[in-house]
Protein backbone atom coordinates (compact mmCIF):
# COMPACT_ATOMS: atom_id res chain seq x y z
CA UNK A 1 0.00 0.00 0.00
CA UNK A 2 1.68 3.34 -1.31
CA UNK A 3 2.21 6.22 1.38
CA UNK A 4 0.17 8.97 1.99
CA UNK A 5 1.96 12.25 1.13
CA UNK A 6 3.18 13.68 4.53
CA UNK A 7 1.60 17.24 3.51
CA UNK A 8 -1.25 15.42 3.35
CA UNK A 9 -1.10 13.69 6.80
CA UNK A 10 -0.27 16.38 8.70
CA UNK A 11 -2.90 18.94 6.95
CA UNK A 12 -0.89 21.78 5.89
CA UNK A 13 0.28 23.18 2.17
CA UNK A 14 3.62 22.65 0.59
CA UNK A 15 4.42 26.12 1.44
CA UNK A 16 3.75 25.72 5.38
CA UNK A 17 5.98 27.32 7.71
CA UNK A 18 7.94 25.40 10.81
CA UNK A 19 5.24 26.82 13.26
CA UNK A 20 2.64 25.66 10.89
CA UNK A 21 3.86 22.11 10.92
CA UNK A 22 4.53 21.94 14.51
CA UNK A 23 0.77 23.16 15.54
CA UNK A 24 -0.47 20.52 12.88
CA UNK A 25 1.53 17.73 14.23
CA UNK A 26 0.58 18.99 17.96
CA UNK A 27 -3.22 18.71 16.63
CA UNK A 28 -2.62 15.37 15.02
CA UNK A 29 -1.14 13.72 17.81
CA UNK A 30 -3.27 14.82 20.30
CA UNK A 31 -6.35 13.39 18.05
CA UNK A 32 -4.26 9.94 17.21
CA UNK A 33 -2.72 9.26 20.90
CA UNK A 34 -3.44 5.22 21.88
CA UNK A 35 -4.34 6.69 25.48
CA UNK A 36 -7.30 8.62 23.98
CA UNK A 37 -8.03 6.22 21.43
CA UNK A 38 -8.57 3.33 23.62
CA UNK A 39 -11.91 1.48 22.22
CA UNK A 40 -9.23 1.35 18.60
CA UNK A 41 -6.13 1.26 19.86
CA UNK A 42 -4.66 -0.85 16.77
CA UNK A 43 -6.01 1.63 14.32
CA UNK A 44 -4.83 4.83 16.12
CA UNK A 45 -1.18 3.29 16.79
CA UNK A 46 -1.10 2.82 13.13
CA UNK A 47 -2.51 6.75 12.39
CA UNK A 48 -0.43 7.94 15.14
CA UNK A 49 3.11 6.10 13.42
CA UNK A 50 2.34 7.70 9.87
CA UNK A 51 1.51 11.04 12.42
CA UNK A 52 5.33 10.83 13.16
CA UNK A 53 6.56 9.95 10.49
CA UNK A 54 5.67 12.69 8.91
CA UNK A 55 6.62 15.23 11.07
CA UNK A 56 9.94 13.59 11.37
CA UNK A 57 10.79 14.63 7.73
CA UNK A 58 9.10 17.61 7.65
CA UNK A 59 10.08 19.28 10.49
CA UNK A 60 13.99 18.69 9.62
CA UNK A 61 15.08 21.32 6.96
CA UNK A 62 17.27 18.85 5.16
CA UNK A 63 14.63 15.66 4.73
CA UNK A 64 12.06 18.19 3.94
CA UNK A 65 14.17 19.67 1.30
CA UNK A 66 14.85 15.96 -0.21
CA UNK A 67 11.81 14.94 -0.18
CA UNK A 68 10.24 17.73 -1.91
CA UNK A 69 12.14 17.13 -4.62
CA UNK A 70 12.08 13.19 -4.50
CA UNK A 71 9.20 12.38 -2.46
CA UNK A 72 9.27 9.01 -0.63
CA UNK A 73 11.94 7.86 -2.90
CA UNK A 74 14.38 9.71 -1.02
CA UNK A 75 13.96 8.03 2.16
CA UNK A 76 13.56 4.25 0.35
CA UNK A 77 16.07 1.75 1.86
CA UNK A 78 17.10 3.72 4.89
CA UNK A 79 13.88 3.12 6.98
CA UNK A 80 12.05 6.17 5.72
CA UNK A 81 11.47 9.11 8.06
CA UNK A 82 12.75 7.10 10.68
CA UNK A 83 9.22 5.94 11.88
CA UNK A 84 9.56 5.28 15.98
CA UNK A 85 12.86 4.58 15.82
CA UNK A 86 13.51 8.02 14.74
CA UNK A 87 12.82 10.09 17.66
CA UNK A 88 15.32 12.66 18.25
CA UNK A 89 17.53 11.31 15.05
CA UNK A 90 18.38 15.10 13.90
CA UNK A 91 15.33 16.02 14.12
CA UNK A 92 13.77 19.48 15.43
CA UNK A 93 12.19 18.18 18.36
CA UNK A 94 9.67 15.00 17.52
CA UNK A 95 10.00 13.13 20.89
CA UNK A 96 10.63 16.17 22.87
CA UNK A 97 7.12 17.56 22.00
CA UNK A 98 5.31 14.53 22.18
CA UNK A 99 6.52 14.75 25.65
CA UNK A 100 5.53 17.93 26.40
CA UNK A 101 2.26 17.47 25.75
CA UNK A 102 1.44 14.24 27.50
CA UNK A 103 3.96 14.59 30.36
CA UNK A 104 3.98 18.30 30.56
CA UNK A 105 7.37 18.89 29.96
CA UNK A 106 9.04 16.69 32.50
CA UNK A 107 11.42 14.46 30.95
CA UNK A 108 13.13 13.10 34.34
CA UNK A 109 12.46 10.05 35.59
CA UNK A 110 12.75 8.37 39.49
CA UNK A 111 10.51 8.88 41.81
CA UNK A 112 11.28 11.14 45.04
CA UNK A 113 10.17 11.04 48.64
CA UNK A 114 7.59 13.19 49.82
CA UNK A 115 8.61 16.94 51.08
CA UNK A 116 7.17 18.31 54.42
CA UNK A 117 3.49 19.43 53.78
CA UNK A 118 1.79 22.50 55.66
CA UNK A 119 -1.47 21.63 57.39
CA UNK A 120 -4.68 22.69 56.35
CA UNK A 121 -6.07 26.15 57.31
CA UNK A 122 -8.66 26.62 59.46
CA UNK A 123 -11.81 28.94 59.65
CA UNK A 124 -13.81 30.37 62.82
CA UNK A 125 -16.62 32.70 62.97
CA UNK A 126 -17.04 34.92 65.74
CA UNK A 127 -19.44 37.46 66.46
CA UNK A 128 -18.73 40.71 68.67
CA UNK A 129 -20.54 43.87 69.89
CA UNK A 130 -20.52 47.24 68.55
CA UNK A 131 -18.35 48.24 71.70
CA UNK A 132 -16.09 45.34 70.98
CA UNK A 133 -15.19 46.09 67.16
CA UNK A 134 -14.63 49.60 68.17
CA UNK A 135 -12.30 49.39 70.69
CA UNK A 136 -11.02 45.56 70.52
CA UNK A 137 -11.45 42.70 72.91
CA UNK A 138 -9.18 39.75 73.71
CA UNK A 139 -10.99 36.79 73.45
CA UNK A 140 -10.76 32.99 74.60
CA UNK A 141 -12.23 30.53 71.84
CA UNK A 142 -12.30 26.96 71.38
CA UNK A 143 -11.50 25.14 67.76
CA UNK A 144 -11.12 21.93 67.21
CA UNK A 145 -8.20 20.49 65.06
CA UNK A 146 -5.86 17.86 64.49
CA UNK A 147 -2.30 18.05 65.84
CA UNK A 148 0.86 15.72 66.19
CA UNK A 149 0.25 12.72 68.56
CA UNK A 150 1.86 13.97 72.03
CA UNK A 151 2.42 9.95 73.02
CA UNK A 152 4.20 9.20 69.72
CA UNK A 153 5.37 12.80 68.87
CA UNK A 154 3.51 12.23 65.41
CA UNK A 155 5.36 9.31 64.14
CA UNK A 156 2.16 6.68 64.91
CA UNK A 157 5.01 4.10 66.02
CA UNK A 158 4.47 2.73 69.51
CA UNK A 159 6.87 4.54 72.42
CA UNK A 160 9.89 2.95 72.00
CA UNK A 161 9.07 1.58 68.45
CA UNK A 162 10.01 3.27 65.29
CA UNK A 163 8.54 3.35 61.47
CA UNK A 164 10.40 1.28 58.90
CA UNK A 165 11.61 2.26 55.55
CA UNK A 166 8.95 0.81 53.03
CA UNK A 167 10.51 -1.88 51.18
CA UNK A 168 8.04 -1.75 48.26
CA UNK A 169 9.40 1.71 47.28
CA UNK A 170 12.76 2.05 49.04
CA UNK A 171 11.44 4.99 51.19
CA UNK A 172 10.69 6.99 48.29
CA UNK A 173 7.01 7.27 48.69
CA UNK A 174 6.49 6.49 44.93
CA UNK A 175 7.02 2.89 42.72
CA UNK A 176 7.68 3.14 38.74
CA UNK A 177 5.74 1.30 36.38
CA UNK A 178 7.08 -0.20 32.62
CA UNK A 179 4.84 0.46 30.10
CA UNK A 180 5.69 -0.38 26.51
CA UNK A 181 4.01 2.08 24.12
CA UNK A 182 3.93 2.63 20.36
CA UNK A 183 7.16 5.25 21.03
CA UNK A 184 8.96 3.41 22.95
CA UNK A 185 9.31 1.84 26.71
CA UNK A 186 7.93 4.48 29.02
CA UNK A 187 8.23 4.54 32.80
CA UNK A 188 5.08 6.06 34.53
CA UNK A 189 6.20 7.01 38.44
CA UNK A 190 3.04 6.43 41.02
CA UNK A 191 2.10 6.83 45.21
CA UNK A 192 3.15 3.54 46.60
CA UNK A 193 0.20 1.46 47.38
CA UNK A 194 1.78 -0.29 50.16
CA UNK A 195 2.86 2.95 52.44
CA UNK A 196 0.47 5.25 50.87
CA UNK A 197 3.50 7.79 50.00
CA UNK A 198 5.11 8.21 53.56
CA UNK A 199 7.78 6.22 52.47
CA UNK A 200 7.56 4.18 55.64
CA UNK A 201 5.71 1.69 57.26
CA UNK A 202 4.82 1.32 61.15
CA UNK A 203 4.48 -2.24 62.17
CA UNK A 204 3.79 -1.41 66.00
CA UNK A 205 1.24 1.39 65.73
CA UNK A 206 1.06 4.44 68.87
CA UNK A 207 -2.35 2.83 70.61
CA UNK A 208 -3.23 6.63 71.27
CA UNK A 209 -3.63 7.50 67.52
CA UNK A 210 -4.16 3.87 65.54
CA UNK A 211 -0.74 4.46 63.92
CA UNK A 212 -1.94 7.84 62.63
CA UNK A 213 0.51 10.45 64.59
CA UNK A 214 -2.11 12.84 64.63
CA UNK A 215 -5.06 13.09 67.08
CA UNK A 216 -8.26 15.01 67.02
CA UNK A 217 -7.95 17.26 70.17
CA UNK A 218 -10.11 20.91 71.22
CA UNK A 219 -7.79 23.91 71.55
CA UNK A 220 -8.41 26.93 73.55
CA UNK A 221 -6.53 29.77 71.96
CA UNK A 222 -6.34 33.58 72.63
CA UNK A 223 -7.72 35.89 69.85
CA UNK A 224 -6.56 39.62 70.27
CA UNK A 225 -9.42 41.80 67.70
CA UNK A 226 -7.66 44.94 66.79
CA UNK A 227 -9.43 48.15 67.61
CA UNK A 228 -11.69 49.57 64.49
CA UNK A 229 -12.45 45.82 62.84
CA UNK A 230 -15.77 46.19 60.82
CA UNK A 231 -18.45 43.37 59.84
CA UNK A 232 -16.63 40.63 57.79
CA UNK A 233 -13.37 41.26 58.64
CA UNK A 234 -10.98 38.63 58.75
CA UNK A 235 -8.05 38.07 61.08
CA UNK A 236 -5.09 35.48 60.33
CA UNK A 237 -3.84 33.77 63.59
CA UNK A 238 -0.60 32.08 62.10
CA UNK A 239 0.26 28.32 62.80
CA UNK A 240 -2.93 27.61 64.91
CA UNK A 241 -4.44 25.69 62.04
CA UNK A 242 -4.35 22.14 61.62
CA UNK A 243 -1.04 20.38 62.03
CA UNK A 244 1.43 19.50 58.95
CA UNK A 245 2.74 16.19 57.15
CA UNK A 246 5.89 14.81 57.45
CA UNK A 247 7.49 17.77 59.73
CA UNK A 248 5.34 20.59 57.51
CA UNK A 249 4.40 23.52 59.88
CA UNK A 250 0.76 23.66 60.62
CA UNK A 251 -1.66 25.96 58.55
CA UNK A 252 -3.34 28.87 59.65
CA UNK A 253 -6.57 30.33 61.85
CA UNK A 254 -8.61 32.84 59.87
CA UNK A 255 -11.34 34.50 62.51
CA UNK A 256 -14.00 36.09 60.79
CA UNK A 257 -15.75 39.05 62.39
CA UNK A 258 -19.37 39.72 62.43
CA UNK A 259 -21.11 42.73 63.88
CA UNK A 260 -24.16 42.62 66.12
CA UNK A 261 -26.61 45.76 65.31
CA UNK A 262 -26.60 48.69 67.95
CA UNK A 263 -29.83 50.06 69.25
CA UNK A 264 -28.57 53.72 69.34
CA UNK A 265 -25.91 53.59 66.84
CA UNK A 266 -24.87 52.85 63.15
CA UNK A 267 -21.56 52.91 61.45
CA UNK A 268 -20.14 53.97 58.34
CA UNK A 269 -16.46 53.20 57.86
CA UNK A 270 -15.10 55.10 61.05
CA UNK A 271 -17.53 57.28 61.62
CA UNK A 272 -20.74 57.00 64.07
CA UNK A 273 -24.04 57.80 63.09
CA UNK A 274 -27.04 58.55 66.17
CA UNK A 275 -30.27 60.28 65.84
CA UNK A 276 -31.40 61.94 68.74
CA UNK A 277 -35.15 63.50 69.44
CA UNK A 278 -35.54 66.88 70.16
CA UNK A 279 -38.85 69.10 71.05
CA UNK A 280 -39.89 72.03 68.31
CA UNK A 281 -39.05 73.96 71.87
CA UNK A 282 -35.85 73.28 72.29
CA UNK A 283 -35.25 73.70 68.35
CA UNK A 284 -37.04 76.65 68.59
CA UNK A 285 -35.43 78.67 70.92
CA UNK A 286 -32.13 76.28 71.22
CA UNK A 287 -30.94 74.21 74.24
CA UNK A 288 -27.95 71.70 75.58
CA UNK A 289 -28.62 68.23 75.51
CA UNK A 290 -27.42 65.15 76.39
CA UNK A 291 -26.39 62.59 73.72
CA UNK A 292 -24.62 59.57 74.04
CA UNK A 293 -21.19 58.55 72.57
CA UNK A 294 -19.34 55.32 72.70
CA UNK A 295 -17.30 56.89 75.76
CA UNK A 296 -20.73 57.91 77.70
CA UNK A 297 -22.91 60.63 77.60
CA UNK A 298 -21.44 64.29 76.22
CA UNK A 299 -23.34 67.98 76.11
CA UNK A 300 -24.41 69.42 72.99
CA UNK A 301 -25.88 72.90 72.03
CA UNK A 302 -28.68 72.61 70.09
CA UNK A 303 -28.40 76.22 68.15
CA UNK A 304 -32.18 78.23 68.08
CA UNK A 305 -33.88 77.90 65.35
CA UNK A 306 -32.70 74.24 64.87
CA UNK A 307 -34.39 71.96 61.82
CA UNK A 308 -35.43 68.95 61.86
CA UNK A 309 -32.50 66.61 59.97
CA UNK A 310 -30.06 68.84 61.01
CA UNK A 311 -26.50 67.39 61.68
CA UNK A 312 -24.18 68.10 64.71
CA UNK A 313 -20.48 66.61 64.29
CA UNK A 314 -18.72 65.72 67.45
CA UNK A 315 -15.11 65.13 66.86
CA UNK A 316 -13.05 62.37 67.82
CA UNK A 317 -16.14 60.48 69.08
CA UNK A 318 -16.40 57.92 66.31
CA UNK A 319 -14.60 54.55 65.80
CA UNK A 320 -10.96 54.31 65.83
CA UNK A 321 -8.76 53.64 62.71
CA UNK A 322 -7.82 50.13 61.72
CA UNK A 323 -4.43 51.08 60.42
CA UNK A 324 -3.27 54.45 61.91
CA UNK A 325 -3.52 57.13 64.88
CA UNK A 326 -7.28 58.94 66.16
CA UNK A 327 -10.41 58.09 65.63
CA UNK A 328 -13.46 58.89 63.03
CA UNK A 329 -16.20 61.31 64.27
CA UNK A 330 -20.02 61.00 65.59
CA UNK A 331 -22.56 62.54 63.63
CA UNK A 332 -26.01 63.61 66.15
CA UNK A 333 -29.11 63.77 63.97
CA UNK A 334 -32.03 65.70 65.34
CA UNK A 335 -35.22 64.77 65.04
CA UNK A 336 -37.56 67.54 65.54
CA UNK A 337 -40.94 66.10 67.65
CA UNK A 338 -44.60 67.77 66.98
CA UNK A 339 -46.45 67.11 69.79
CA UNK A 340 -49.64 64.53 69.36
CA UNK A 341 -51.69 65.33 72.39
CA UNK A 342 -52.20 69.22 73.51
CA UNK A 343 -54.37 70.26 76.59
CA UNK A 344 -56.42 73.43 76.39
CA UNK A 345 -53.68 75.53 77.86
CA UNK A 346 -51.28 74.43 75.51
CA UNK A 347 -53.75 75.04 72.57
CA UNK A 348 -54.73 78.86 73.31
CA UNK A 349 -50.78 79.24 73.93
CA UNK A 350 -49.74 77.37 70.26
CA UNK A 351 -53.21 79.67 68.97
CA UNK A 352 -51.01 83.09 70.29
CA UNK A 353 -48.29 82.91 69.06
CA UNK A 354 -49.82 81.69 65.51
CA UNK A 355 -51.71 85.07 66.03
CA UNK A 356 -48.60 87.02 67.01
CA UNK A 357 -46.59 85.17 63.68
CA UNK A 358 -49.86 86.17 61.44
CA UNK A 359 -50.57 82.30 60.85
CA UNK A 360 -53.76 80.52 60.24
CA UNK A 361 -53.26 77.35 61.90
CA UNK A 362 -56.90 76.48 60.91
CA UNK A 363 -56.76 73.57 58.34
CA UNK A 364 -60.35 74.03 57.10
CA UNK A 365 -59.43 77.61 55.95
CA UNK A 366 -56.22 76.16 53.20
CA UNK A 367 -57.82 72.78 50.88
CA UNK A 368 -55.22 71.02 48.29
CA UNK A 369 -56.28 73.35 46.01
CA UNK A 370 -55.60 76.99 47.31
CA UNK A 371 -52.02 75.14 48.31
CA UNK A 372 -51.76 74.14 45.20
CA UNK A 373 -52.55 77.50 44.22
CA UNK A 374 -49.88 79.37 46.63
CA UNK A 375 -47.51 77.05 45.32
CA UNK A 376 -47.58 77.50 41.59
CA UNK A 377 -49.37 81.07 41.66
CA UNK A 378 -52.33 79.63 39.43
Amino acid sequence: MSKRDYYEVLGVNKGASDDEIKKAFRKMARKYHPDVNRDKTKEAEEQFKEVNEAYEVLSNSERRAQYDQFGHAAFDGNGGGGGFGGFGGGSSGGFNDIFDMFFGGQSGFGGRQPGPEKGSDLRYDMEITFEQAAFGVEMEIQIPRTEDCQKCSGSGAAPGTHAETCSQCKGTGQIQVAQNTPFGRMINTRTCDRCHGEGKIVQTPCKECHGQGKTRVKRKIKVKIPAGVDNGSRLRVSHEGEAGMRGGPPGDLYVYIFVKSHKLFTREGSEVICEVPISFVQATLGDEIEVPTLDGKVKLKITEGTQSGTIFRLREKGIPHLRGNGRGDQHVRVKVLTPQKLNEKQRELLQEFAKASGENINPEQKNFFKKVKDVFGV
